[in-house]
C-alpha cells in the first residue's frame, strides 16, 4: 500500500496541511492566537515591500537557469510566458510527467497538500479539533481507499507509469526543502505546529478525482430538499417548485438522435421509438421515509454535507457551466470554434493550472502533445486540446447518488425482513494539538456509508423520534445511507491521458467511456471539421418503484439499483446537421426518446437556450462566427428572467414618488447586466425579495440559510449591511424563513406561476408597517418597494449613484488560512473585491445566492476558446494566476482581465511558444 494514505488504528499518518472551515472559530481562534503579532510584523514589511521579505521569496519558484533531478532520462525545457504559464518539452512519456510534477509543486505545493489532506480525511493533523467532524464524514466515505483500490486493481500499467513519474517529480521538488522553503502559509503554520510535508504518493494524485466528483455528484441536495418540505408542503406544491423540464422552450442537448430499441443502442437518427422512460419529477416520497424521524435527521445531514464542500473549496449549490462547439460551415476560419466555462466557486488560487505538454517529437516513447486545464496535484490535462482533436466539460447532472434510510437494529440493518450485519471498520483521526480520535465507520454489505454516524445529534434523533405506520418499528433508530457510483473502483484516471493523446472520433469516444465518474457533458471537435458530443459515465438504472428523486427505503430490494445503462446506450451526437451543439447543464435527450431516466433534476436550459440564440443570430443569412465572438457569447449578461418580469412591474402603479423613481430604471433597460448598470441594481434586488415573499416564509425553516440577513428595513439606521453579520442582527423575523437560492429552478417556478396570479404562492401576509398580498401583482408592488429601500440603505437614496457592481462583487479568499482568523492573515493571502456584472443564469454566470446576498459565490473559473483551424490564435484565461504564491507576480495577474472579460493569447505551436516565452528553465538528468 503506498504511503500517505487512510490512517487506521495500527496505521501510521503522516502530517501535511489542510483547510480550515468557515463556521468553527472558537478552537481556530486559540490556536491562530499566537500568530497575529508574526503575522502583523510580516504583514508590515509586506506592505511596502514584499519582494525583500526572505521569507516570501524563498518559496517563489526558480524559472531560469537549470536544475538537477535525479530520475530524468535527458534534459526538459520549462518555458514561461509573460504570465508564469509553463510549456514543458521533454523526449518521453516519463520525463514529461515528472517535470509536470516538478512544476506543479515548484508553484501550488500547498494547495496540493491541502487538498490531500482533505481527500484522506485528515484536517485535523493541520488545524486540530475544529476539523474532527469533518474528517469523520470523509472518512466514511473513504474517497482515499477507494482512489488506492483503483491504483491497485483498475488503472492501467501506463497510467501507473504516469502517476508514479509525477509524484517523483513532486518528491524531487520537495527533497532538502523546509516547510517555509515551500510557501509562506507553511511558515505561519509551523509557528504553530510541528508540521513537515511529506512525500507525494500516486493514490494522492487519484483522490482528487473523488473530491471532484463529489461536487459533480448530481441531484442528492435535491433529494434532501424535496424530503425536508414534505414536512410543510404537500405533494402539488412540492411539485410546483419543481416544474417539469420545458423541452418545447429550451432544446436538449441532443436533438438529432434517439434510442434503438431493436439494436438497444443510441443511434444517431432513424431509430425506431423510444419507450418512455421511468421516473421523472415527482413530489411524492417513496414508502415509509416521511414523518419527523426522516425529517430531523435530514436536516442535521443538510448542515453537513453544506460544510464539506466549502472543505472542498470548489462546489456550491446552483453552479452549471457553458460549452459549445460551432461547425467549420458557419465559421470565419471554416474550421470549428469550440468554447467552454466550467462554473465553480470562486477560490484562490483557481482550481484550474493552466499548462502545455509536448513531446519534443511524437512517438511511441513520447506520445503527448497537449495544452490546457490540469488540476495542481494530477498529472496530464483535463480540459483543452492536443494537435488533431480539442474537448470541453461540462456537469450532466446525471443522478448517480441515492440516499436510503435504513431501519438499524443492535445487530446490523433490515434488509427484506432479515438483518444483515454492517461492515465495520475502525478510523484513527490525528487531532494537531490535541487527543486522537478514533471512529467506526458502518456500510451495508453493498458497501454504502452510514452518514447519520457521524453526527451525534443525528444518533439522538434517530433514537427517539417518532415515524409514519408504513415504516418498520423504530428499534435502536434510523439511519441515513449513501449510494454512489465514485463509491467504486473505476478507470477515470485512465479516460484523462486517453483523452490527451486522442486523435479522431473513434479515439475520443472510446477514451470518454472510460471516464466512470464524474459524468460529464463532452464535447468535441477536430482539424478534420467534425464535431460532436458524448455522455459517458456509470449511471444507475433504477426500478419501477424508484425514480432517484427522494430518498428509499433501505430495508426494501425493490429500490435497489437494477444495473448500469450500458456505454452503446448512453446518448451522444455527431456532425448534426444544425451545425454546432450546446451544453449548458440542460437535459441532455427528450425524455420520449429515450427509455431511461437519466436524472429527476436537470437544469432548465436558460442559459444553453439563450447560447443558442446567440448563435443562430450569428448564422443566419449566411453570418459566421469568430473567435471574437466566441469571447463575446461568453459575457452575455442578458437576464431571461427580467425579459419575463420588467414588462409586468412596469405596469404597476406605484403611490411612493421615490419607488417610482427607481421603477423608471427599468424602463428602456436592455436587461442586460452590466456593472455599471443601476437598473440591474434595482431589478436583481426586486428579483431577491419576490422570492423572499413569494416563497421564504413558506418553506420549512431547515431550508433557511444561516448567519445571513435576508432583509433590510427602511428604518435601519446602521448604514450597509454586511452579507456575513449574524441573523440575530436583522431581526428575529428572518431568523425563522427559508430563502430560495435564486437559481435557474426558480426561473422557471415563477414563470409558470406568471399565469396564475391568484395562486397562494403570491400571497404574503402583513408584516410590521409593510402590507400584504393577496395576488402576483401586490407582491410584486410590495417586492418594488421593499427593495427600493433596501438599496438606499445599502447603495444611498441617491440612484444615480446605484450600479450593480456595488453588489454584486467578487472577493477571493484562499481556501485554507484566508477564509478567517486574524485580519492580517487575511490581508496577506486574500484580494478583492472585483465588481462584476453578469448573474444568475446568464451566460456570463457569475453567480449569487439570493438567500445570502448579492455578492459573486461561483463564476466561471475559466474561459477558452479552441481555433482548430490556427491553434495559435486561440485563447484562454484563468480565475486567477498561475502561482499559489501569495505575493509572486502571478498570484492574480490574471482576474482583472478574466473580470473585464478578456482572454490571452494561447499558443501551442514549438514557433509560437518560443516567441512568447519570458523564463526558460532546464531540469537536467
Amino acid at each position: 500500500m503506498p504511503p500517505n494514505t487512510t490512517a487506521t488504528t495500527g496505521e501510521t499518518a503522516t502530517a501535511v496541511a489542510a483547510p480550515a472551515t468557515p463556521g468553527r472559530k472558537k478552537g481556530r481562534k486559540a490556536r491562530l492566537i499566537v500568530l497575529v503579532l508574526v503575522l502583523a510584523i510580516i504583514g508590515g514589511i509586506a506592505y511596502g515591500a514584499y519582494w525583500s521579505i526572505s521569507t516570501v521569496r524563498a518559496s517563489f519558484p526558480q524559472t531560469t537557469g537549470s536544475l538537477t533531478l535525479d530520475g530524468l532520462s535527458g534534459p526538459v525545457d520549462v518555458k514561461r510566458d509573460g504570465y508564469g504559464i509553463p510549456q514543458i518539452y521533454a523526449s518521453s512519456d516519463e520525463d514529461l510527467f515528472m517535470a509536470q510534477g516538478y512544476v506543479q509543486a515548484q508553484d501550488r505545493f500547498y494547495e496540493m497538500d491541502v487538498r490531500r489532506h482533505m481527500t484522506s480525511g485528515r484536517l485535523s493533523e493541520m488545524f486540530g479539533k475544529s476539523q474532527v467532524k469533518n474528517d469523520e464524514f470523509l472518512r466514511s466515505l473513504g474517497w482515499d481507499r477507494i482512489a488506492e483500490k483503483e491504483y491497485d486493481t483498475k488503472l492501467s500499467a501506463s497510467t501507473k507509469k504516469y502517476l508514479d513519474a509525477y509524484a517523483k517529480g513532486v518528491n524531487a521538488y520537495l527533497q532538502g526543502k523546509d516547510g517555509e522553503d515551500i510557501s509562506l502559509e507553511y511558515a505561519a503554520l509551523g509557528l504553530t505546529n510541528d508540521y513537515k510535508p511529506q512525500k507525494w504518493t500516486p493514490v494522492d494524485s487519484v483522490s482528487w478525482l473523488k473530491a471532484m466528483a463529489w461536487d459533480l455528484r448530481g441531484n442528492m441536495q435535491d433529494e434532501i430538499d424535496r424530503a425536508l418540505m414534505t414536512s410543510r408542503l404537500g405533494p402539488q406544491q412540492i411539485r410546483e417548485l419543481y416544474p417539469r423540464y420545458p423541452y418545447s422552450r429550451n432544446k436538449p442537448i441532443v436533438q438529432e438522435g434517439q434510442y434503438d430499441e431493436l439494436t438497444k443502442s443510441f443511434q444517431q437518427g432513424g431509430a425506431t421509438s423510444a419507450a418512455q422512460g421511468t421516473g421523472g419529477r415527482s413530489g411524492s416520497t417513496a414508502s415509509g421515509t416521511t414523518g419527523s424521524a426522516l425529517t430531523s435527521q435530514l436536516s442535521g445531514l443538510y448542515d453537513v454535507l453544506d460544510d464539506v464542500p466549502t472543505a472542498v473549496g470548489v462546489n456550491g449549490q446552483g453552479i452549471g457551466s457553458n460549452s459549445w462547439v460551432v461547425s467549420g460551415k458557419y465559421t470565419i476560419t471554416n474550421k470549428p470554434l469550440l468554447a467552454n466555462d466550467p462554473h465553480l466557486s470562486a477560490s484562490l488560487p483557481s482550481v484550474w493550472y493552466q499548462m502545455g505538454l509536448h513531446c519534443r517529437s511524437v512517438s511511441a516513447k513520447c506520445q503527448y502533445d497537449v495544452t490546457g486545464y490540469t488540476f495542481a496535484g494530477m498529472p496530464g490535462v483535463i480540459i483543452g486540446h492536443n494537435a488533431k482533436i480539442a474537448w470541453g466539460l461540462t456537469n450532466s447532472g446525471a443522478d448517480v447518488t441515492d440516499l436510503y434510510l435504513e431501519k438499524v437494529t443492535a445487530n446490523g440493518y433490515l434488509y427484506d425482513g432479515k438483518v444483515r450485519p454492517f461492515k465495520t471498520r475502525q478510523e484513527t483521526i490525528k487531532v494537531a494539538g490535541g487527543t486522537s480520535k478514533t471512529i467506526v465507520v458502518r456500510q451495508t454489505q453493498d458497501g454504502m456509508p452510514l452518514l447519520s454516524d457521524r453526527d451525534d445529534e443525528l444518533v439522538q434523533v434517530g433514537r427517539k423520534a417518532g415515524v409514519n405506520t408504513a415504516a418498520p418499528d423504530r428499534g435502536d433508530g434510523y439511519g441515513i445511507a449513501l449510494r454512489w457510483t465514485a463509491l467504486d473502483p473505476g478507470t477515470s484516471m485512465d479516460a484523462v491521458f486517453a483523452l490527451d493523446r486522442a486523435a479522431d472520433w473513434s479515439d475520443f469516444r472510446e477514451a470518454a467511456a472510460l471516464f466512470d465518474v464524474p459524468s460529464q457533458n463532452l464535447i468535441y471537435a477536430d482539424t478534420g471539421n467534425n464535431i460532436g458530443y458524448t455522455l459517458p459515465g456509470r449511471i444507475p438504472t433504477r426500478s419501477s418503484a424508484d425514480d432517484g428523486s427522494v430518498p428509499a427505503p433501505g430495508w426494501d430490494s425493490k429500490y435497489k439499483w437494477t444495473g448500469f445503462i450500458k456505454k452503446d446506450e448512453l446518448p451522444y451526437e455527431y456532425n448534426p446537421e444544425r451545425g454546432y451543439i450546446v451544453t449548458a447543464n440542460q437535459a441532455v435527450v427528450d425524455k420520449d426518446k429515450y427509455p431511461y431516466t437519466l436524472t429527476a433534476d436537470w437544469g432548465y436550459g436558460t442559459r444553453s437556450q439563450r447560447i443558442a440564440d446567440l448563435i443562430e443570430s450569428k448564422i443566419k443569412d449566411g453570418g459566421r462566427i469568430s473567435t471574437e465572438d466566441m469571447r463575446q457569447m461568453q459575457m452575455d449578461n442578458s437576464s431571461e428572467i427580467a425579459k419575463l418580469l420588467v414588462p409586468r412591474l412596469l405596469k404597476l402603479n406605484l403611490d411612493d414618488p421615490d419607488v417610482r423613481q427607481a421603477q423608471k430604471l427599468l424602463e428602456g433597460w436592455d436587461y442586460t447586466q452590466e456593472a455599471d448598470s443601476a437598473a440591474a441594481a434595482y431589478f436583481n434586488a426586486v428579483w431577491r425579495n419576490v422570492l423572499k415573499l413569494a416563497f421564504g416564509n413558506k418553506l420549512p425553516k431547515e431550508l433557511r440559510v444561516k448567519g445571513q440577513c435576508l432583509w433590510v428595513d427602511k428604518t435601519d439606521s446602521t448604514g450597509p449591511v454586511d452579507d456575513d453579520r449574524k441573523v440575530r442582527e436583522c431581526g428575529q423575523r428572518d431568523a425563522d424563513q427559508a430563502q430560495p437560492d435564486g437559481g435557474d429552478r426558480w426561473f422557471e417556478v415563477v414563470r409558470t406561476l406568471m399565469d396564475k396570479p391568484d395562486s397562494d404562492w403570491w400571497k404574503t401576509p402583513k408584516s410590521g408597517t409593510r402590507p400584504g398580498a393577496e395576488n402576483r401583482d401586490q407582491l410584486f408592488e410590495r417586492a418594488m418597494i421593499d427593495a427600493r429601500w433596501e438599496l438606499t440603505a445599502k447603495l444611498g437614496k441617491d440612484i444615480d449613484t446605484w450600479s450593480w457592481g456595488r453588489l454584486h462583487r467578487l472577493f477571493l479568499k484562499n481556501q485554507t488560512l484566508g477564509t478567517e482568523g486574524p485580519k492580517v492573515l487575511q490581508y496577506l493571502l486574500n484580494r478583492g473585491p472585483w465588481k462584476i456584472g453578469g448573474g444568475e443564469a446568464t451566460v456570463n454566470a457569475s453567480g449569487w445566492n439570493a438567500a445570502g446576498g448579492y455578492n459573486v459565490v461561483w463564476v466561471p473559473s475559466m474561459r477558452m476558446v479552441v481555433n482548430l483551424k490556427d491553434f495559435d490564435k486561440s485563447r484562454w484565461i484563468n480565475l486567477t494566476g498561475a502561482s499559489g504564491h501569495a505575493f509572486n507576480a502571478h498570484y492574480t495577474d490574471q482576474t482583472g482581465k478574466w473580470a473585464n472579460g478578456e482572454l490571452l493569447p494561447w499558443s501551442f505551436s514549438a514557433k509560437g511558444v518560443g516567441e512568447s516565452t519570458s523564463d526558460t528553465l532546464v531540469l537536467k538528468p
